[in-house]
């Protein structure tokens, strides 16, 4: 009863802070601005299908999605097993419940779940590998220091002892079970029979007493089953949220052609209006008009929900960055260093307004504090970085938004576009001369 009693306080704290750190989120994300994204229901499902559970933009890179397929396969349906350890941890005598039921497909199913767990362990080896021994560049950018880079080891290695634990709990499991002294009763004689831990498990503890044996059993039990609530606590502040928001993010991923920018609806009516010589300026907005607001965006709270879940879906793997002009030709910008940034300014504002009321102000704001107005000159507006992204985030409609504000609110942008804007405003193209000149060039001889 004991036991029983920590593993449902395990649970209830665990599955309790998870799901206040979610509402957190949540309530951050939805700061930012409306969007309506509720069109084309079956290309939503079918984008997520193909590049969230499918991982298709992946594998532009084999290697490393190969790698990664394996502890997404191993996280995947090792959630199967889950389920026989929830039960074990609620009822007593209930180890391995499931197989007197399933027989043969249990003995095939957890089987599947070790080699797949062999496959992930090596896959974290070398991504840990990759991070710290290669160095490879996107991995070691500016950005990158501190705790992205900690974060970025730490699941490796939660990952690992995941696993150990995985072979710990089966593999003494087993020799138990073949000495007829394991948890598992009348399930039949011999061994087991899973792929891995028939053979790991003899090979490891055979000859041990009996007490040792259960005594690794229960470790191996005991520290799978903290080790997912650690990470499920973790989940919240780390990069592998992805494992979560790359679902509804690809789901309400843009569908628009890419290279295709929006305008803001109001200077749009207001343009409109404008051209319209029948239009009478001084009419009052007509019911249902969009309301006047911030042209652009300074802070995090004025971009889009959108912007704001892609930001915290973001998995940091720096693809984005890897492959935009402007970074490889050594200007400051990184995409992959605005969505982190956008992630953390809308992080604090939320913790702030939740701690000190919603009219507080800090006094910063993502323009300026966060992202500076060089990286988003930077910005060719080329569309690599959204074409690159696994699950399809878009930092290019964040570095708009921010230009926006910048040019439209604060008159601020390069000199070497407010001679172009200039033109364009006077003659009605970029060039420096009348529209009325634009043809001399065919009496030239």
């Amino acid at each position: 009863m004991i036991s029983i009693a920590l593993f449902a306080l395990l649970f209830l704290v665990g599955w309790g802070f998870f799901g206040w750190n979610m509402y957190k989120i949540r309530s951050n994300i939805f700061m930012g601005r409306k969007l309506d994204r509720s069109d084309n229901k079956g290309e939503r499902f079918k984008t997520m299908m193909l590049i969230a559970f499918g991982q298709k933009k992946m594998f532009t890179r084999p290697i490393p999605a190969l790698l990664h397929l394996a502890i997404y396969g191993a996280f995947t349906i090792t959630q199967i097993e889950l389920i026989e350890i929830f039960i074990d941890g609620f009822v007593p005598h209930a180890h391995r419940i499931f197989r007197p039921s399933l027989g043969g497909f249990y003995t095939f199913l957890i089987s599947f779940i070790e080699i797949l767990s062999v496959f992930a362990l090596i896959a974290s080896i070398i991504f840990l590998s990759r991070r710290n021994l290669l160095k490879i560049p996107r991995f070691n950018m500016k950005e990158m220091n501190g705790w992205p880079k900690l974060d970025g080891n730490m699941i490796l290695f939660m990952e690992i002892i995941l696993v150990a634990c995985i072979f710990t709990m089966n593999g003494a499991d087993e020799v138990l079970y073949r000495e007829g002294l394991s948890h598992a009763k009348d399930l039949g004689d011999g061994s087991m029979g899973f792929t891995i831990s028939s053979f790991l498990g003899p090979l490891l503890f055979d000859g041990l007493e009996p007490a040792t044996l259960h005594s690794l059993e229960r470790i191996g039990w005991w520290g799978h089953i903290i080790m997912v609530f650690a990470f499920l606590s973790y989940l919240a502040y780390s990069k592998h949220l992805h494992i979560i928001f790359a679902f509804p993010n690809t789901y309400y991923s843009n569908l628009e052609k890419k290279g295709r920018l929006t305008n803001m609806e109001s200077v749009t009516n207001e343009v409109k209006l404008m051209m319209d010589p029948t239009a009478d300026p001084y009419a009052a907005p007509p019911e249902g008009a969009v309301e006047p607001q911030r042209f652009g965006a300074k802070d995090a709270t004025d971009l889009t929900w959108k912007s704001l879940l892609d930001s915290y879906s973001c998995t940091e793997c720096g693809r984005c960055t890897s492959s935009c002009p402007a970074n490889i030709t050594g200007k400051l910008l990184s995409p992959r260093k605005i969505m982190m940034s956008t992630r953390d300014r809308i992080t604090e504002i939320g913790d702030n307004k939740r701690k000190h009321g919603n009219d507080y102000d800090d006094g910063k704001s993502l323009l300026g504090d966060y992202i500076t107005e060089e990286e988003l000159w930077a910005c060719t507006s080329c569309n690599a970085c959204v074409q690159e992204c696994p699950i399809n985030i878009d930092p290019l409609s964040i570095i708009v938004d921010l230009r926006r504000y910048l040019v439209m609110e604060e008159s601020k942008l390069p000199t070497e576009l407010a001679g172009m804007a200039t033109n364009i405003e006077n003659n009605g193209a970029p060039w420096q001369f009348s529209p009325t000149d634009r043809l001399n060039w065919k009496d030239e001889e």
